[in-house]
């Protein structure tokens, strides 16, 4: 764009916390569409990359190397997000440090808060004294909605606004919008979760998968020993040792062997008793086509589903199934590979490949709505590693979709100061699309014959259901 839009001014501090591929991601789109006081911009890191040391040093931003602990976070946050008066902004984009709490905290000093998942404190993730179910991301996002609950409205708080979770519940409302129009359903708008629900239901929407391919490519092949991803390998190793979740859809007649449901909490998503990031479903993206895809959990796989529940009294007459279906950079996948043959012991080194250690590639996410009158349909953003080039430094494609919603998310915060604690499923897509939209490269949709019937070599005996193709039982690779 020959102009980038100024969306708003930050009348307070704003405190970055975590600086690791996204923050440095991050860090341009906020001097891009927002005035503030540079004086007051705050980046607390424990362990800075030497080049993302000397890219906060030569921009002259205040940098804190210090971890935030459950201990220090009061103590530590408070002089930073009141200095100066205004009104503060606190973006969360580190590990191991509880949304929650923060959350909280952030909103008792008047500030504004975004993150993109509800992150523990260090030691959740791996604690072998917590059973599975305590480990999964369905007690998290609890954890946020009892927050939610106790303290209802105030300064806004956006839970969980990155790509996915965040962005993708957008594409959903979006891609039922384009369903319900192909299928005879076209209305105005829903105007609240009631509506949309009824909705996804009237059009006959029996799951959602958040399927996403990931084809970008280093120049140099992995080596033994190390863990290589676009993203966020600590992040990406805690998810995939959770137990898989998702959201469980009314029309399932099957549950897995290893599945399990919540005792407690809004009911709708089960676990299973194994990682996510070992465990395969069938799932289809329109540039590969059908392919395997990792069940890892994320916290839209539930709040979708929750979201587009449809309730008479207290039982779901209607719930989609929803989960992810992640086939992430070829590395990434040899990568965990090498890990879980080693018993889950996690590589010596890590190494979240930049902008300009890929040779091309892109990143297709997007949410495919399926077992409606038109079989199935996929939306979303295709956005190569060039074009993210073009866009903005200091990302690749896949950090490309996740800055531009935690920007989305901010700049609806701003527009929305005192929404309570929210969560993406919540907000204006239209206004959270609009702001996004110029950063995720060709967003377009697709409508497609394939079932998970589909593409199976047929050599050997299988336990599926041929009446209904969008069984999860057939959506599992056993």
């Amino acid at each position: 764009m020959a102009e980038w839009p100024v969306y708003g001014k930050i009348s307070g501090p704003i405190v970055m916390i975590g600086f690791g591929s996204i923050g440095r991601g991050v860090l341009p789109l906020i001097e891009r569409h927002f005035t503030y006081d540079k004086s007051r911009l705050v980046i607390i890191d424990p362990h800075p990359l030497p080049a993302d040391r000397k890219l906060i040093e030569e921009r002259g931003i205040r940098f804190i190397q210090e971890a935030v602990t459950r201990d220090n976070y009061k103590s530590l946050l408070e002089p930073l997000l009141t200095k100066g008066g205004g009104q503060g902004f606190c973006v969360n984009l580190s590990v191991d440090t509880s949304s929650v709490d923060i959350m909280e905290f952030c909103r008792s000093l008047g500030s504004l808060y975004i993150d993109t998942v509800v992150e523990p404190w260090l030691g959740f993730y791996f604690d072998k004294n917590a059973g599975p179910e305590a480990r999964t991301n369905y007690a998290l996002r609890e954890s946020m909605l009892a927050a939610k609950h106790r303290n209802p409205g105030g300064p806004t708080a956006v839970s969980c606004c990155g790509a996915n979770p965040g962005m993708v519940s957008w594409f959903v409302k979006q891609a039922l919008l384009d369903v319900a129009k192909e299928t005879g359903h076209g209305t105005p708008d829903p105007k609240n979760r009631e509506e949309w629900a009824a909705l996804a239901q009237a059009v006959g929407v029996k799951g959602i998968h958040i399927a996403e391919r990931d084809t970008q490519r280093a120049k140099h092949p992995k080596p033994r020993d190390v863990f290589v991803n676009t993203w966020s390998v600590e992040g990406f190793i805690s998810e995939g040792l959770q137990p898989a979740e998702l959201g469980w859809g009314t029309h399932e007649t099957w549950m897995p062997e290893t599945g399990r449901t919540h005792k407690e909490g809004c009911g709708a998503a089960i676990y299973l008793l194994q990682p996510g990031a070992n465990t395969r479903v069938r799932t289809w993206c329109p540039t590969p086509g059908p392919q395997y895809g990792f069940l890892v959990t994320h916290n839209e796989a539930i709040s979708i589903a929750d979201y587009l529940t449809v309730h008479e009294g207290d039982k779901a007459v209607y719930r989609p199934t929803c989960h992810y279906a992640y086939h992430p950079a070829n590395d990434a996948v040899l990568s965990l590979h090498e890990m879980f043959g080693a018993a889950g012991k996690a590589q010596d080194k890590f190494v979240i490949l930049d902008e300009n250690e890929i040779v091309d590639g892109a990143d297709e996410l997007g949410v495919l709505l399926y077992g409606h009158a038109k079989n199935a349909y996929w939306f979303g953003s295709q956005l190569t590693v060039e074009e993210t080039r073009k866009l903005a430094p200091y990302q690749n494609a896949t950090g490309m979709q996740v800055t531009s919603a935690v920007l989305a998310g901010m700049v609806w915060a701003l527009e929305n100061p005192a929404a309570g604690i929210v969560e993406a499923d919540e907000m204006d897509f239209h206004r959270c699309l609009e702001v996004q939209r110029p950063y995720l490269g060709p967003v377009k949709g697709y409508y497609t014959d394939w079932t998970p019937l589909d593409s199976r070599p047929g050599f050997f005996p299988e336990d599926i259901d041929t009446s209904d193709p969008w069984q999860f039982r057939n959506i599992l690779v056993r």
